[in-house]
């Protein structure tokens, strides 16, 4: 059957009205980033400086990158058929790596991680070249422009790994400059110009499936998290509404999500001429805040659960606020590109997170945490009353 396959042997056998699920394969690999978000969030904390910012803010954007792409090309090929899933294998061990080494990314596993990176990036790349048929010269042209870019921020990624301190950092933001420019410029290198919106077609309920899931790894590690935290603590009726606030904003988020823009993502993207395009957009741009948020939050959960009433410095602030203020901005944003319309809700959601920054530091980090925790609520009812009578064209009132 698979030998039969127009598209190419390992790649997904695409029916009409039917969309490809998601394999126990590709769950199986997204296990691994389940332990990469927990050592994102676990190193912002440690290192809550301007710097240790601008580094996590690095390795967050090179997990997110290195995963989405791996979700785009299982999006083509058949995670089904054994040589795809001894490539899902051979990523799942390098995501580990990866994984493994992002505390210590700056300093003494440096090369570790981007050895592990670049090998990722490349051979998944290299290994879809090698699948695609000589008779679907548009999609081989788009592996090989793939190819060449990730090849190129390879190099930067080495010698980052290879340098030290701050001539490392700068390495790796023109490495990752170079990955996150690449799409937006739809690839182009000599001879072969500009890759085609046809070539960048996508099964839009599978990606949207996709997606959402690194949504819920995101969640579920903040709520794990958040549980082994006040396992740990000596219960108090303090730390008790710190837990449930911060389990409240979590449920929140979720229903924020997937109660309606989940679905209207995946019908919208299914149905469109240019799936590609709103993949690349939707999908792979505009879901980095919003995973983003959550982890910022993960963060705020954790410093609120162990010191419920202390001060409100700034690390908190920034986490507490800012994680339901990112995850706000990126959530409206995919809306918009999927529905057409900014959500209402979201907007006023996010001017009462911007007024409660203003008045941060004369809360508790409890209070702070249960004042996030009621806008995010009150955002989720608004729109699910909002749109719940009526089609998702129509916009909020």
């Amino acid at each position: 059957m698979a030998a039969d396959n127009s598209r190419g042997a390992m790649f997904r056998v695409i029916v009409p009205n039917q969309p490809s699920r998601v394999t126990n394969a590709e769950l199986f690999f997204d296990l691994v980033f389940v332990f990469a978000v927990t050592q994102v969030s676990h190193t912002l904390l440690h290192h809550f400086t301007p710097l240790g910012a601008v580094e996590v803010t690095l390795l967050f954007l090179a997990v997110w990158w290195v995963w989405v792409y791996t979700a785009w090309v299982t999006n083509w090929l058949n995670p089904d058929l054994t040589p795809v899933r001894i490539l899902i294998f051979l990523m799942m061990l390098g995501g580990l790596v990866l994984s493994t080494t992002i505390p210590t990314a700056f300093d003494g596993r440096g090369l570790w991680f981007a050895v592990a990176y670049a090998t990722m990036q490349v051979g998944r790349t290299a290994f879809w070249l090698f699948a695609t048929p000589r008779h679907r010269t548009a999609v081989r042209h788009n592996a090989i422009r793939i190819l060449v870019w990730l090849s190129c921020s390879a190099i930067f990624w080495i010698l980052g790994g290879l340098a030290h301190g701050e001539e490392r950092l700068w390495f790796w933001i023109v490495a990752l400059t170079i990955e996150y420019v690449s799409p937006a410029v739809r690839f182009w290198v000599p001879k072969l110009g500009f890759s085609s919106v046809e070539a960048w077609a996508v099964e839009g309920g599978h990606m949207a499936e996709r997606c959402a899931g690194f949504i819920i790894i995101a969640l579920g590690e903040a709520v794990v998290v958040n549980g082994a935290t006040f396992a740990e603590l000596d219960w108090t009726s303090d730390n008790i509404l710190a837990f449930v606030s911060a389990f409240v904003g979590s449920i929140s988020m979720w229903w924020i999500y997937f109660h309606k823009g989940a679905e209207a993502g995946s019908e919208r993207i299914s149905k469109t001429a240019e799936s590609g395009r709103l993949a690349r957009l939707a999908y792979t741009y505009l879901h980095m805040p919003i995973v983003a948020g959550i982890i910022l939050t993960a963060v705020s959960d954790e410093l609120v659960l162990k010191h419920p009433t202390g001060h409100s410095d700034l690390r908190t602030i920034i986490s507490t606020v800012g994680g339901p203020l990112v995850f706000l901005v990126g959530t409206v944003l995919f809306k918009h590109a999927i529905r057409g319309f900014l959500q209402l809700s979201h907007g006023i959601g996010i001017i009462l997170l911007l007024v409660l920054w203003w008045f941060a530091a004369d809360l508790l980090p409890l209070w702070l945490s249960v004042a996030t925790s009621v806008i995010m609520i009150v955002v989720a009812v608004w729109e699910s009353v909002s749109l719940g009578s009526k089609p998702e064209e129509a916009g909020e009132h």
